[in-house]
């Protein structure tokens, strides 16, 4: 016998949605697929209430900041690499210094003031310095933008954020492909650089 839910999401499906519920219909059999491939080895889906009491159990209210903070970044690092498993540990680790600064002002590290560049403008200058590290750049391009700024290669290089140097490092050294850096590239993106 058929499961009576099952039959009454399929009436829904086939005889009443209209494009709107489809497509949301649609949109959470996806995410269904995701978690069920995520979390299917594990025997069953992670349950948000438990995940939060064990959360709660594991921090001590009269534990120092310094304990709470590293409680933070733990998590941060546990989402980083759930969220972006292309990342290599120093890539993670840049990234969760990157949230979860070390020192007790929550300010970034990095020099006082420093503010971080735009998405758009680092996707144009990391294209830039690509261009110009393999060669490629064209001699008018290279010469305008020394004329504008000097030394942008240094310029530009000390701008990025250190998750974005070393893909970039990895990039240009062959240890990972276009593709890789392509998609840790946009990873780092996403996720703040």
């Amino acid at each position: 016998m058929a499961d009576p839910e099952l039959v009454k999401v399929l009436d829904y499906i086939l005889n009443r949605c209209d494009e709107n519920a489809i497509e949301a219909v649609s949109a959470a059999v996806v995410r269904r697929k995701r978690d069920l491939t995520m979390f299917g080895g594990m025997g069953k889906l992670p349950d948000p209430k438990k995940m939060a009491k064990e959360l709660a159990s594991q921090i001590d209210v009269n534990a120092t900041i310094g304990g709470l903070t590293n409680t933070v970044r733990e998590m941060a690092e546990r989402i980083i690499r759930e969220e972006a498993p292309e990342l290599d540990d120093e890539q993670v680790a840049v990234l969760t210094k990157a949230w979860i600064p070390a020192n007790a002002g929550g300010q970034a590290d990095g020099p006082a003031g420093e503010k971080a560049v735009p998405p758009d403008l680092l996707v144009s200058m990391i294209s830039q310095f690509i261009s110009y590290s393999r060669g490629s750049m064209d001699p008018a391009e290279e010469q305008g933008l020394r004329a504008e700024m000097g030394a942008w290669p240094e310029r530009y290089w000390n701008a990025f954020p250190q998750v974005i140097r070393s893909i970039i490092g990895d990039y240009l050294k062959g240890g990972i492909s276009d593709g890789e850096f392509n998609s840790k590239i946009g990873t780092a993106l996403s996720l703040g650089h």
